[in-house]
């Protein structure tokens, strides 16, 4: 690795390899450190692939702002590229007057937001779009879609490296000292040994790791909201795809902690139910079988056909929340900590959903924030 660079990336996720990718654009000379053996192995692989409209979100939130325009973004790329995907649209369903409330509020935020391509469905509707679904009334979103989230990492990964990106995998940052001109970077290589470098801007990237990285500068992270809470999604698998033919995204009403188990169609013709929303204390990615019951008494409400013969277990992944358990919205922290007296160092806390979606947007707003020539 070089002894002296640019800019430094920390973190191999669909955030830092957007980031590097347009960095590396800009002619800008950016190395990325990455704990694991290669990119995209925790959140960003472990996630629905879902390109969110951005229906949910507060106006003028970065969650919010970050998602209409990567989705635009996203979208342009793939068909640019050929990066598999496909706009299949998102149908959220109410099965009663309770329900109607809450997509009704999403429907009034969306269209505050400049979403203005939502409509509500009747019964018939719902009905000759995706026979399968029992519903009273739902909004249907056409914009929202699927991607091969790997083919898109992949695609970040190659051109930024194309364009001189230097990667480092399996070596984790242990150190981030201050300078006068920039940051002495400290890592543990795969054979143990340490290496130490110097850079004169750090993006921090680091995901599920993150709040603990920006820790490493001495900025406090429970002082400034930056400590991460980890929140674990699972998924199962629906074995016969035939019997349902769901061919969009079919979501019920959200739930303080997340979007709620909802179906998600695969490119590859499968279908996928989940995530749930448990907060843990540690990182494992285990599937208790015992959640089946769950799954299927939650989805069941508006695909009654399914049966827990239905269901094997299929992946899980951990979402970065700001907010704790029972808490309220929190936004994304997009901050160059300059007025904490770092310079040129660049937080990225707490970037859950709709980050994927986002993320070219997000790297963006990454360059627009760091003062560089």
């Amino acid at each position: 690795m070089m002894e002296n660079v640019d800019i430094t990336v920390i973190g191999a996720g669909v955030i830092g390899l957007a980031v590097s990718y347009l960095l590396s654009g800009a002619g800008k000379e950016v190395a990325v450190i990455e704990k694991n053996p290669s990119f995209g192995q925790e959140a960003s692989s472990r996630n629905s692939e879902v390109i969110h409209a951005g229906l949910y979100y507060p106006k003028n939130s970065l969650k919010s702002l970050t998602c209409i325009r990567g989705k635009n973004l996203l979208y342009e790329l793939c068909l640019k590229r050929n990066i598999p995907q496909e706009k299949v649209g998102k149908i959220i369903v109410a099965r009663d007057k309770k329900d109607f409330l809450e997509i009704n509020k999403i429907y009034e935020n969306a269209l505050e937001c400049g979403v203005k391509t939502l409509k509500f469905l009747s019964i018939k509707e719902i009905k000759k779009l995706e026979p399968r679904v029992n519903a009273k009334s739902a909004i249907f979103s056409p914009e929202s879609g699927i991607l091969d989230s790997h083919s898109l990492m992949e695609f970040f990964y190659r051109e930024a490296k194309s364009r001189g990106a230097d990667f480092a995998f399996s070596v984790e940052v242990t150190a981030v000292k201050k300078e006068k001109s920039g940051y002495k970077i400290t890592v543990r290589e795969p054979k143990k040994d340490f290496f130490t470098f110097r850079t004169s801007c750090v993006i921090n990237c680091a995901g599920l790791y993150s709040g603990a990285v920006a820790a490493l500068t001495g900025i406090d992270p429970d002082k400034f909201g930056y400590s991460i809470h980890y929140c674990k999604g699972c998924y199962f698998r629906i074995n016969n795809t035939k019997k349902f033919s769901v061919k969009r995204l079919i979501y019920p009403p959200p739930t303080e902690t997340g979007l709620g188990i909802h179906v998600t169609p695969d490119l590859a013709g499968g279908l996928r139910i989940g995530p749930d929303a448990e907060y843990v204390k540690c990182i494992n990615y285990d599937i208790d079988e015992w959640r089946k019951k769950i799954f299927l008494d939650s989805v069941s409400k508006f695909l009654p056909a399914l049966e827990e013969t239905d269901l094997s277990p299929d992946t899980a992944g951990i979402r970065a929340k700001l907010q704790g358990e029972g808490g309220g919205f929190r936004d994304f922290v997009i901050k160059n900590e300059e007025e904490k007296g770092f310079p040129n160092f660049v937080n990225l806390i707490g970037i859950e959903s709709p980050g994927l979606t986002g993320s070219l947007a997000i790297a963006e707003r990454v360059l627009s924030c760091l003062n560089i020539h």
